[in-house]
């Protein structure tokens, strides 16, 4: 990587941090030595950008979050990488912010890149899991829900051992939201199931009615979480 998109992406990275970044873990993740990453913030500091150092056992480098950056200039790569990973959330409860995102993102790629990042999404195909169940709520709402920390109502479907509906298996619940789960070929909202007094994952095609209840619960032990998604090889998008 060349020094100057080496500071671009340093710049980046700590816009969107939410916990200041040691020298030391800046050059492990930019391969680089810390003391190139001291000269790289140095030149940063002199160019009027502001990034400030923490000191202290959890200190290291931070940037005002208010600070704009230029346009994006993003590789042939990148953006190939940005647009195809929101062209999968199309089936995502965040589908209809990464369409606009990438309609945005679309819209800045480099004129030289233009042609070959979209042959190579043409020849990119998906394989989705399934037409979403008739009557399924709105994906967004989720999202809309879990961003506010509301109790939701919701309806969903019972299944046979075999996958089959039975619908004297649907139950009403009321369920404090903690998050969004992909596992394998589908999306499951996580949250406390009053009904079976623990953490639970519904998928999101079997959900059939939601409301969003005025009610914003207690915050839950994180540990509860945590050691319940334990069991799998889970892992956060950032």
């Amino acid at each position: 990587m060349k020094r100057a998109e080496r500071q671009y992406a340093l710049v980046d990275l700590l816009r969107g941090a939410r916990q200041p970044w040691s020298a030391a873990r800046l050059a492990t993740e930019f391969g680089v030595s810390a003391r190139t990453i001291e000269r790289d913030v140095g030149s940063l500091q002199l160019a009027g950008v502001p990034i400030y150092a923490d000191y202290g056992a959890a200190g290291g480098y931070s940037i005002l979050q208010d600070y704009s950056l230029p346009p994006l200039n993003l590789s042939a790569a990148e953006s190939l990488a940005t647009l195809a990973g929101l062209a999968l959330l199309e089936s995502s409860p965040y589908q209809t912010a990464a369409r606009r995102a990438r309609a945005k993102i679309a819209a800045v790629v480099n004129h030289e890149h233009r042609g070959s990042v979209q042959k190579m999404l043409e020849t990119t195909y998906v394989i989705d899991a399934g037409a979403p169940t008739d009557g399924t709520v709105p994906l967004g709402i989720l999202s809309d829900a879990i961003a506010a920390g509301r109790l939701v109502r919701l309806t969903y479907l019972g299944e046979n051992d075999d996958g089959s509906r039975n619908t004297t298996l649907d139950t009403d619940r009321d369920v404090e939201t903690l998050g969004l789960l992909r596992a394998a070929d589908a999306w499951l909202l996580i949250g406390w199931c009053r009904l079976r007094g623990g953490i639970r994952g519904f998928r999101v095609d079997r959900i059939t009615r939601l409301e969003i209840r005025d009610e914003v619960p207690p915050v839950r032990d994180p540990a509860l979480l945590e050691d319940d998604l334990a069991r799998w090889p889970t892992r956060r998008l950032i």
